[in-house]
């Protein structure tokens, strides 16, 4: 299981003293610990992957708002936190395959205009999680949908 690797890998990060991968580690395990407290079970590795992909997509949005504020040193911090994070997701499509799974996903489900938008997002998220970046998906399907 993917939690299992991700507790394996943190020992190995306490034990080769690496405290910025550790503390990554640490926050995704807690996060994951706290989702299953909520849901009264245990997650899969699909459940364990997207609170991994919400640990990047807040670090992203870090990056950014400390590269704005000239906080260069703390946005290096997060971007190398998003690589420790990213081994524990399937390696996401480019542009160019993100825009070919969803012009696939239009013609299977037959969307047509931009309210169709929400049938073509949840299917390819249901499908392909962890493979694609959502915002991207949203927003090739809505330039496609018009």
């Amino acid at each position: 299981m993917l939690i299992e690797k991700i507790r394996e890998d943190m020992k190995a990060a306490m034990r080769a003293r690496d405290a910025l991968a550790l503390g990554a580690l640490r926050m995704i395990i807690a996060a994951v610990m706290n989702e299953e407290v909520k849901l009264g079970k245990p997650l899969d590795d699909g459940g364990v992957m997207a609170i991994v992909q919400r640990g990047i997509k807040t670090r992203k949005e870090s990056v950014e708002q400390f590269t704005k504020g000239g906080r260069q040193e703390l946005a290096d911090k997060e971007a190398k936190e998003i690589e420790v994070l990213q081994r524990y997701l399937p390696k996401q499509l480019d542009e160019a395959g993100t825009r070919a799974l969803v012009e696939k996903v239009i013609a299977e489900v037959g969307a047509q205009h931009k309210g169709d938008v929400g049938k073509v997002m949840r299917k390819i998220m249901s499908e392909h999680r962890g493979e694609v970046d959502g915002a991207l998906v949203q927003r090739i399907a809505g330039e496609i949908l018009k």
